[in-house]
C-alpha cells in the first residue's frame, strides 16, 4: 500500500496502547492527540487518519498514539509521558520528533522533560504548561456534561470553544444531529483525562527542555487561551512561536498551511 498505513498495539503491563502508523521514511514523527482521545481512540483508523500527513511519508514514518486502554484513577500527565516513553522503546524507536496537540501537547512537554534522549524536536500546538483559569472553567463544564451523559452539549460546547466564527457559521448546521454519533459507552476515560489536565503544571521544569521547539497557537483560542503559548515561548530557551491570527483552538484543522509549517520546522 502506497501509504504503508498500519494499525497496531503495544502491551503495557496488563493493558495495551493503540497506535496507527503511516509513511515509509527513516525518521520518526510521533503525534499525540488531545482530550478527544478520551472519547474515541485511534484504534483501527490508520487509513482514516493518514491523509493530512502525506507530505511527511517520504522522509518520516508517522505514528499517532492513543493513551493506554485501562487508565487508573489518578492517572497523571506524567504517567502518560512515562507510558509513552515505554511504548516508543517497545517499538524500537530511539529518537523521534514529537507533536502534541492540546492535552497531547502537555504530554509532549512532559516527555521532553523526563526523556530528553527520546525527543529530537518538539511541536507544541494549542496547548499550555498548566491548567490556567480558562482551561479549568472549560474542563469543569465538560466534566459536568460527561457525568450527565449529555453528549450533544459536550460536543457543541467543545466546538464553540475550538473553531473560528467563520467555521462555526457552517458547522452549527450540524448541531441538531451532533450528539447522535460517537457517543462512548461511558465517560470514565474522558473524566480521567480531564482530571489529569486539571492537575498538570510543568512550569518549574520548562527550562529543562533541551531540543528545538515550535510552539503554535491561535489568537482567538477559547479553550486554553493564547497567553499560554507566550508563557511557554518565554520559558523554553530554544523555542520559536507562531500565532495564527483569527483562529482558535482548532487552528491545526483550520489552517491550510499547518502541516507544511510543522514539516518545515522538522526539516530546518
Amino acid at each position: 500500500m502506497l501509504w504503508n498505513a498500519k494499525n497496531g498495539t503495544v502491551s503495557l503491563g496488563s493493558t495495551s496502547m493503540s497506535y496507527v502508523s503511516f509513511g515509509h521514511g527513516d525518521r520518526v514523527f510521533v503525534l499525540l492527540p488531545g482530550l478527544s482521545d478520551g472519547l474515541m481512540t485511534v484504534r483501527g483508523k490508520a487509513l482514516l487518519l493518514a491523509n493530512p500527513y502525506q507530505m511527511f511519508f517520504e522522509k518520516y514514518t508517522v505514528y499517532m498514539f492513543s493513551r493506554k486502554d485501562d487508565m487508573p484513577e489518578g492517572y497523571s500527565i506524567e504517567d502518560m509521558a512515562d507510558d509513552q516513553a515505554s511504548a516508543l522503546r517497545l517499538l524500537s524507536i530511539r529518537k523521534a520528533s514529537v507533536m502534541g496537540v492540546s492535552q497531547g501537547g502537555m504530554i509532549a512537554q512532559s516527555l521532553a522533560v523526563r526523556y530528553p534522549d527520546l525527543v529530537e524536536k518538539l511541536v507544541i500546538a494549542v496547548s499550555a504548561p498548566y491548567a490556567n483559569d480558562m482551561i479549568r472553567e472549560n474542563i469543569r463544564q465538560w466534566k459536568v456534561f460527561a457525568e450527565e451523559g449529555n453528549h450533544k452539549e459536550l460536543m457543541i460546547d467543545t466546538a464553540e470553544k475550538s473553531y473560528s466564527d467563520a467555521y462555526l457559521k457552517k458547522y452549527r448546521k450540524t448541531y441538531p444531529v451532533i450528539g447522535l454519533v460517537g457517543k462512548p459507552k461511558d465517560y470514565r476515560r474522558f473524566i480521567i483525562n480531564s482530571n489529569a489536565i486539571l492537575n498538570f503544571d510543568i512550569r518549574p521544569r520548562l527550562n529543562e527542555i533541551q531540543c528545538p521547539v515550535l510552539i503554535i497557537g491561535g489568537s482567538e483560542d477559547r479553550t486554553v487561551g493564547i497567553q499560554a503559548s507566550y508563557e511557554m515561548h518565554e520559558q523554553i530557551r530554544d523555542s520559536e512561536l507562531y500565532v495564527y491570527p483569527g483562529l482558535g483552538h482548532a487552528a491545526y484543522e483550520e489552517a491550510e498551511d499547518f502541516n507544511a509549517r510543522v514539516f518545515r520546522f522538522l526539516e530546518s
